[in-house]
């Protein structure tokens, strides 16, 4: 079924005033109640758009396991996704088959599942999660509890171990709570207990937690209340309650008689300093008051840590500070990232400093008041989706769980604003003058920590573990059903969708002002605020081979400072609002990003339009940026897609041609950028003429028109602006593999691509579903290969990477076992010529891929950043304003000899670049022994991030 889309062309479309005594917040409707089975629901009506969110939070994490089985909840963050009694196979197909997104998290306190599909398909959605929770335990199998215990073992490896800094976090919490303490292990909890785990010790986990009595489902979006009660009653009132759940109380925990000092070497590229102290929960006295203390601390340009470490001195290459509250305890944490060469000691002690400062006098009422603008600015952009992680269903089923009314949102903000300079001196006085946890990491070529706090608490628990004893389960209650509810046999036919919706994208206004500077407005009053976004055609690809990096140096100063205000003063008048502006650059593409509230427009515009035309390049903040770039390179060296990247560029296009050179420049060519090429570049290429802005939210067409031209109608641009000349991109070269050794790495980061083609290809919407089949989403056949049958990864993905000039790459990557670098290169390979006819594509899977594009294509233009994001693409490939109505049929109308056909044409099997990062010493051997691996090149990078033949590797002893 194909949701129905039009898109409007206006002049002009009435706005809704903002009553004078509205609340800083907006107000989320809602309705709240509880089914006898003692399940909490909540609903929330947002018809603006024909979607709905389905969310479902159970009141169990990390903290509800025990010592010796500890990862229980977040393997059932993987294990929810195989199948239940009625639907026994994948739960991402018939979700994705309706257009949906889907996902699942876990932390410490809970777990959390949502579902956003197109609004027909709302039951299909409450069908799928109640099967789960009621009937998830007859279908998990030993083969599926196998499966998925080698997928988390595979995102421990890529997010912990394969990682800069990854293990970073568990040594913090094994460091500051005791061993028996439920917050001293982190959510993938220990490899050793998962292995350990029967199906049976998993099973009693699901019964004691995943039940309606511990759980809180929200629906919001596009849907009828009336209609929507008795589905939920249907599908959810018959499910057991569960046994009652006991709050998790831990024992208090003694403060720390002295500082604990942690040093670790990683291969990581840049020192860096943690400094963590024990704070106070979530809701409770005093957390407020912390996050405006780190906020005030390290919260953004204008906190004074940056100001202090990253500005001033120049010692640190960044900063942050952050309240992690959560429900039975929290940790204040700050965080410096040394700039190369610098000592951690003298970081940790301004760190230091500053704190004695906040503990000698309060900080300045304009401090709190630009932290509390920063926070009201961030909970409305979150509020702009339904779903998704951190949106409104999201934000009403945290609420409900955590402090028992979805509602808590007025009150919740109600704390920030009564905090005053007083009590931000208090607390830092009372939990920054505490004893803390100070880990120390340092570049180093192996892993190591001393002392390593996980090595006791693991035999404390080992010990803890022998001398636990399970209460037994108690029996369930019975709820009975009521008449009208359908046996559990009629669960086995999925529900089928209703009507399609229709779907009206807001008319696009086409203005131009009197400089030339083009204006794209589409209108959005749910929420009151505003993004406008400059477009500008000229990127990273525009840099002089000699200068690479001149575009991304440019925007790191453009908003350092102009004719009439420092860097500082921009800093200061956008925080003092709580707008946001940056400025970031693409291959072919710069972007000036300004997010204000509604009533704040003005004085933001004021400083957006300063930014934007008065530039001045200061000296020492180029000097400033640069640094910090030179310092993200050794970042670089020590990630391994990073690295992937780099190579892509290196093997496709060659060191000379602009889609080649490095992506992050090197130390030579940003040391020979001077203030004089920043500004030369800007005259150049910034200009009113060249740029396009885009305006979406709560304003109208002829209201921000007005603004414009007062604030940027004078800008001129003088002279012809210049053509970029692109080389022809080199011959591509028979299939090869190219190893970029990485000793030690955790994991081998295989990447196999090729030049794509042109975004504007008469074959776009056949290349689109070709490649959802291929890799594009997670029911793909590469992803499901090697991530759901092999058991290789946590992941695999392909994509094309459009870009303007020339054709960008196509690449397929994953990150895989060490030990199955070769077989999984293998199938790699195979996937390549499957989806070129080798396997061919039947009808359901067409069907399938076509609908999950089709189907969820609205839920694109939902929010105000959505929507902008779209007309930024328009603008960049200079498509009509009524390509958004051609998407669907596009796409519905390609066939599977299409796809097929579009696959043997652009992914050809015989110029493929294979790169794999990985250790030379562990998967050289292997990857020789394939059929492609007779001319395996061993490649490193040299210190202009150019490809050379790497060393011979020295012996290792054994």
């Amino acid at each position: 079924m194909i949701v129905m889309m039009t898109l409007a062309c206006a002049s002009t479309l009435a706005g809704a005033a903002e009553p004078a005594s509205a609340p800083r917040l907006p107000e989320i409707a809602f309705e709240k109640y509880q089914l006898p089975n003692g399940l909490q629901v909540i609903l929330h009506e947002d018809r603006s758009t024909p979607i709905v969110a389905v969310n479902v939070w159970y009141h169990v994490g990390s903290k509800n396991e025990r010592p010796g089985k500890t990862g229980f909840a977040h393997l059932f963050e993987h294990m929810m996704f195989q199948g239940s009694q009625h639907y026994d196979n994948d739960y991402f197909g018939p979700l994705q088959q309706a257009g949906g997104q889907l996902n699942g998290s876990t932390n410490q306190d809970r777990t959390n599942y949502w579902d956003t599909v197109p609004s027909n398909y709302l039951e299909l959605a409450l069908w799928m999660e109640s099967d789960r929770m009621g009937f998830l335990l007859p279908a998990m199998t030993q083969e599926k509890l196998d499966n998925q215990r080698d997928v988390v073992r595979n995102e421990r490896r890529q997010s912990y171990e394969n990682r800069p800094y990854g293990l970073v976090y568990e040594v913090l919490l094994a460091g500051t709570y005791p061993p028996d303490h439920p917050y001293s292990w982190p959510t993938i909890g220990s490899m050793a207990d998962l292995a350990a785990a029967s199906r049976e010790d998993i099973a009693d986990f699901f019964r004691r937690y995943y039940h309606p009595g511990n759980a809180s489902l929200c629906i919001a979006g596009d849907f009828d209340p009336a209609t929507v009660k008795p589905l939920v009653e249907k599908y959810f009132g018959p499910i057991p309650p569960g046994p009652p759940v006991a709050r998790v109380t831990p024992p208090p925990v003694a403060p720390l008689a002295e500082d604990v000092r942690v040093r670790m070497t990683d291969r990581v590229g840049l020192a860096r300093v943690y400094l963590a102290w024990r704070s106070v929960p979530l809701y409770a006295a005093d957390d407020a008051e912390l996050d405006v203390l780190a906020d005030i601390l390290a919260g953004g340009k204008t906190s004074r840590l940056y100001r202090r470490l990253v500005r001033d001195k120049q010692i640190a290459q960044d900063v942050q500070a952050s309240q992690h509250s959560r429900e039975a305890d929290g940790m204040l944490m700050i965080t410096v990232t040394a700039r190369p060469g610098q000592n951690l000691a003298d970081l940790e002690a301004a760190v230091l400093d500053e704190i004695a400062g906040l503990h000698a006098a309060p900080p300045a009422a304009e401090e709190v008041a630009r932290a509390v603008a920063r926070h009201e600015s961030s909970v409305i952009r979150q509020l702009q989706s339904v779903g998704g992680f951190g949106g409104r269903a999201d934000q009403l089923n945290l609420y409900n769980v955590y402090a028992g009314d979805p509602g808590f949102l007025q009150q919740d903000f109600q704390r920030y604003l009564q905090v005053d300079p007083a009590a931000v001196q208090r607390v830092a006085k009372k939990y920054l003058g505490a004893h803390k946890l100070v880990l120390e990491v340092t570049p180093g070529a192996e892993t190591s920590i001393t002392p390593d706090p996980r090595e006791p608490a693991a035999k404390a628990r080992e010990a803890l573990a022998l001398a636990y004893r399970e209460a037994p389960l108690p029996p369930a209650a019975e709820v009975p059903p009521a008449d009208e509810i359908p046996p559990a046999d009629e669960r086995r036919q999925l529900p089928s969708a209703g009507p399609p919706p229709e779907f009206t994208l807001p008319p696009i206004h086409h203005r131009v002002l009197s400089n030339g500077m083009q204006v794209l407005v589409a209108e959005n009053h749910e929420l009151p605020s505003v993004s406008l976004n400059v477009v500008l055609p000229v990127g990273t690809s525009s840099d002089d081979s000699g200068r690479t990096g001149l575009v991304n140096l440019m925007a790191a100063v453009w908003v350092e400072g102009t004719q009439t205000r420092s860097s500082e003063q921009i800093a200061e008048a956008l925080a003092n609002i709580g707008a946001r502006l940056s400025v970031s650059a693409d291959w072919d593409t710069s972007a000036a990003r300004l997010f204000t509230l509604k009533r704040t427009l003005p004085a933001a515009l004021d400083v957006f339009a300063d930014v934007l035309r008065n530039p001045v390049f200061p000296a020492d903040e180029l000097e400033r940026q640069r640094n910090i770039a030179i310092g993200r390179l050794l970042q670089v060296r020590n990630d391994p897609n990073a690295l992937a990247n780099l190579a892509v560029a290196a093997k496709l296009y060659g060191p000379e041609h602009p889609y080649g050179r490095p992506e992050y420049s090197t130390e030579r060519a940003l040391k020979a950028i001077g203030r004089d090429d920043l500004e030369t570049f800007y005259r150049a290429h910034v200009r009113p003429d060249l740029a396009t802005l885009i305006a979406v939210g709560d304003v109208t067409a002829d209201e921000i028109v007005r603004e414009l031209e007062r604030a940027l109608g004078d800008w001129k641009a003088a002279g012809s602006p210049p053509k970029p000349a692109f080389p022809p991109i080199p011959a591509a070269a028979p299939t090869s593999v190219t190893l970029v050794d990485k000793p030690g790495a955790a994991q081998s980061v295989i990447t196999v691509c090729l030049v794509g083609t042109e975004r504007v290809t008469p074959d776009y919407f056949s290349l689109t579903v070709m490649n959802a089949m291929f890799g594009g989403q997670f029911s793909s056949r590469l992803n499901m290969n090697l991530r759901e049958d092999k058991g290789y990864t946590y992941g695999a993905r392909t994509a094309f990477d459009w870009r303007v000039h020339q054709p960008g790459p196509f690449v397929a990557r994953s990150s895989v076992q060490t030990a199955v670098t070769a077989p999984a290169l293998v199938e790699f390979l195979k996937e390549f010529e499957g989806i070129r006819g080798g396997r061919p594509i039947g009808a359901e899977e067409l069907e399938f891929n076509k609908n999950y594009l089709t189907r969820g294509y609205p839920a694109r233009f939902e929010t105000p950043s959505d929507m902008a994001g779209q007309l930024e693409t328009l603008v960049q490939f200079g498509l009509p304003d009524d390509y958004f109505n051609t998407v669907i049929p596009g796409i519905m109308a390609v066939s599977a000899d299409e796809a097929m056909r579009v696959a043997r044409k652009y992914l050809d099997v015989a110029r493929l670049a294979v790169i794999v990062v990985g250790d030379r010493s562990l998967i050289e051997a292997d990857l020789r022994a394939l059929p492609i691996g007779k001319d395996l090149q061993v490649m490193q990078f040299d210190d202009e991030f150019r490809l050379i033949p790497a060393r011979t590797p020295e012996k290792r002893e054994h």
